[in-house]
Formats: C-alpha cells, structure tokens, sequence
C-alpha cells in the first residue's frame, strides 16, 4: 500500500509543479487563467497546449483500441476552436463526454494508460468551456505515461518537461 501512495505523490507533485510553472511562463495569476471568460489569449494558449499533451500520450489509446476515433475527435474539436473560436457547448460537451467514455470502456477492460490518454483528451476538449480543464490535460498524460512505462521515474520527468517545453514555444509565439 505505501508503494501506491509513493506513486501518487509523485505523480501529484508534478502535476502541482505544472501547475506553478504555466502561472510562471504565462505571468498570469492562476485566477486569470481559470475564470470563464471565454475566448480569452491564455484560454486559447491552454486550449492548445491541452491538445499538444493529449496528442502526444494519444498513441497509448490508439495502440489498444485504433477503430476507436473518440479520443482524436476531442483533440481535433479543441484544436478547432483554438482556429475558429466558434463554440457551441452541445458539440463541446459531446465529444468530451465521448473521449471520457472510451477511457470509461479503456478502464474497464484493465488498459490505464490507455484510460488516461483518453481522459487527457476529453479535459483538452473541454478547454474552451472552462479553462481549468486545460490543467486535467496534461495531469492525466503524466498518468498516462507513469501507467505506460510502469511509473519510472525518468519517463514521468521527461513528459512534464516536454509538455512544459511545449507550453513555451506556444506561449511565446
């Protein structure tokens, strides 16, 4: 039992650590960046951002389950907004709830990493109704990694700094 707990902790200090340094790199308070003001600089910035993580933990999905598009269908729907900014919350609504049930259907048949992939991507398409689902991105594709790679510590390091990495080059474009 404490093994899981050691797991969970790290796992959460990264997230935490996510957290602190996309409030750092935007010089936003966190307030700014998760009220619902739609169509807002940094909600775009996130909303993106959120795709980019789920995107690239979305191989874990699709490698168990490639006939299932739910998942990618969320990415594409929050990139698409991130293009348009046209937002309608049944189709936003819709496709996130459908990336969460096929983490739901990834879940129940014992594929966590795949469960997590797909829950990155249902946060990342509810992006442009709250910002605050933006941090669920990449919060579940850290899990998704630590359940891919069997919580090695160097995997779980290398993502967050990738996704950090990511968050730098879209916040500074």
């Amino acid at each position: 039992m404490q093994r899981v707990t050691q797991k969970s902790t790290k796992i959460t200090a990264l997230v935490s650590n996510v957290r602190k340094s996309v409030v750092e790199i935007l010089n936003k308070p966190t307030s700014a960046l998760v009220g619902h003001q739609a169509f807002k600089t940094e909600q775009k910035i996130l909303a993106l951002w959120a795709a980019d993580c789920a995107e690239h933990v979305l191989p874990y999905f699709e490698e168990k389950y490639p006939k299932d598009d739910r998942p990618r269908k969320a990415i594409e729907a929050c990139r698409e907004w991130v293009r348009t900014g046209v937002f309608r919350m049944a189709d936003v609504r819709k496709v996130s709830l459908a990336a969460h049930a096929a983490a739901r259907d990834a879940l129940g048949a014992g594929q966590d990493a795949a469960c997590f992939a797909a829950r990155a991507a249902g946060h990342a398409a509810a992006t442009p109704h709250v910002a605050t689902h933006a941090f669920g991105a990449p919060a579940y594709a850290i899990k998704a990694v630590a359940a891919h790679f069997n919580n090695a510590d160097n995997s779980i390091i290398k993502e967050r700094n990738w996704q950090l990495q990511r968050l730098h080059r879209i916040a500074d474009v």
